[in-house]
C-alpha cells in the first residue's frame, strides 16, 4: 500500500466516500505536527493561501470520542500556516454553547465548525452565523435546517449497525440457530435507534440468526460493565455480541472476563485505541470494531479552510465543496487493524 493511499484512507476511516477522499487546500505546508491524527489524510493543494480564521465549537469532551474530536481539530489546524483556530472551551449546556458561538460570530471569524451538543437546540445560532455571512461546517450532530449550515460532515450510524450485523452474519452464516445479543448506547438518542435499525436490517439477510436480547447502556465504562453483566446472567448461550461503543466496551469486557465467558465473538463500535489493541492481540472475544471516525473533525477543518479560501474538492468537477459528506463505517479486524491504529482514540 502506497503512503498516499494509506493517508487518504485514514482521513475518512476508509476510502469509501469519493467526494471526501481529497479536499482542496488540505495538506501540510510550513507548519508541521507529527501526531498521527493530524497526519491522517491529505489533499492535492498544499500551497499556503488566503489566511482563514476558523471558529470551532463543540460539546464538553467528557467522552473519549469527543476528546479525540477536539484533538483532531487542533492538530489539523496546526498543519496550516494560513489557518488560525479559535476553539471554545466546550459545553453540554445549550445556552452556554450558543453563547460561545455568538462570541465567535461577534469576532467575525471567517468560517465556523460546530459540533452541537444538541443539533435541534442550536439550529438558530447556525442560522444566525449563516445570515452574518459566516459559512458553517456542521459536524456530526445535524442542525434541524439545511439553511443553518453550508456543509455537513459526519458519521453513518445506520451504516455502523449494518456493517456490524453483516460482519457477524458472515461469521455465523454456517451455524444453525445462531443467537446474538446487542449492547446499545443511550436509548433516548436518535443515533442509537439508527445503529440498532442498521443491525436488525443486516440480520434479516441471515435467517439462521436470531437476536435474543438487547440492553441499553450509557456510553460509559461503568454502564457497559453493569449492563453486560445483566446480559451475561440472562443469556447462558449466545454466539455474538454487538456493542455500540468502544468506551462502554471497556466495561463490557471487564464483565465478560469476570464471568469467565469466551464462547462468543464481540464486535465493538467507534474505533478506540484499546479496541484496536485488543483486536490485534487476538486473545479475547473482541474480534472487530466498526468505525465512527473522530478524524471527521480534521476533515471539517479542511472543509472550513477550503470554504474560507473559495476552493472546492480536488478530483471533482464542481467549483464548490459538497453540501454533505457521510463517512464510511469501515470494519476493523485483525487483517487491517495496523492501518487504523494511528487513528485510535484514548
Amino acid at each position: 500500500m502506497s503512503h498516499s493511499t494509506s493517508r487518504r484512507g485514514l482521513l475518512f476511516g476508509a476510502a469509501a466516500v469519493s467526494t471526501g477522499a481529497l479536499l482542496a487546500g488540505c495538506t501540510s505546508n510550513e507548519t508541521k505536527d507529527e501526531s498521527p491524527a493530524a497526519d491522517a489524510g491529505s489533499a492535492a493543494d498544499d500551497k499556503p493561501g488566503k489566511h482563514v480564521t476558523i471558529g470551532f465549537a463543540g460539546p464538553q469532551a467528557d467522552h473519549g470520542w469527543l476528546n479525540a474530536i477536539n484533538d483532531n481539530a487542533k492538530n489539523r489546524a496546526k498543519k496550516y500556516s494560513d489557518v488560525t483556530l479559535e476553539i471554545t472551551e466546550g459545553s453540554n449546556d445549550t445556552a452556554a454553547q450558543i453563547g460561545q458561538i455568538e462570541t465567535l460570530i461577534n469576532k467575525k471569524v471567517d468560517v465556523l465548525v460546530v459540533l452541537p451538543a444538541d443539533g435541534k437546540a442550536l439550529t438558530q445560532v447556525g442560522l444566525k452565523a449563516m445570515r452574518a455571512g459566516i459559512p458553517v461546517v456542521n459536524l456530526d450532530r445535524i442542525f434541524n435546517s439545511p439553511q443553518a449550515y453550508r456543509c455537513w460532515i459526519g458519521g453513518d450510524n445506520y451504516g455502523m449497525g449494518l456493517n456490524a450485523g453483516t460482519y457477524i452474519g458472515e461469521k455465523l452464516k454456517g451455524k444453525s440457530n445462531a443467537r446474538v445479543v446487542e449492547l446499545a448506547g443511550l436509548d433516548n438518542l436518535e443515533l442509537t435507534k439508527q445503529r440498532t435499525q442498521g443491525f436488525d436490517d443486516a440480520l434479516k439477510n441471515y435467517p439462521n440468526i436470531k437476536k435474543v436480547a438487547r440492553q441499553a447502556a450509557e456510553f460509559t465504562v461503568e454502564s457497559g460493565q453493569a449492563k453486560m453483566a445483566q446480559l451475561l446472567q440472562a443469556q447462558s448461550r449466545f454466539d455474538a455480541l454487538w456493542n455500540h461503543d468502544d468506551d462502554q466496551g471497556v466495561g463490557a469486557l471487564r464483565a465478560i472476563d469476570q464471568a469467565g465467558r469466551d464462547d462468543f465473538l464481540m464486535v465493538g463500535g467507534a474505533g478506540a485505541l484499546s479496541a484496536f489493541q485488543a483486536i490485534k492481540q487476538d486473545d479475547g472475544v473482541l474480534k472487530a470494531t466498526v468505525l465512527y471516525p473522530p478524524t471527521m473533525a480534521a476533515s471539517a477543518i479542511d472543509l472550513a479552510r477550503a470554504l474560507g479560501q473559495g476552493k472546492g474538492v480536488t478530483g471533482m468537477a464542481e467549483f464548490e465543496i459538497p453540501a454533505s459528506i457521510t463517512l464510511y463505517s469501515a470494519v476493523v479486524d485483525k487483517d487491517n487493524v495496523d492501518r487504523y491504529m494511528p487513528t485510535g482514540f484514548r
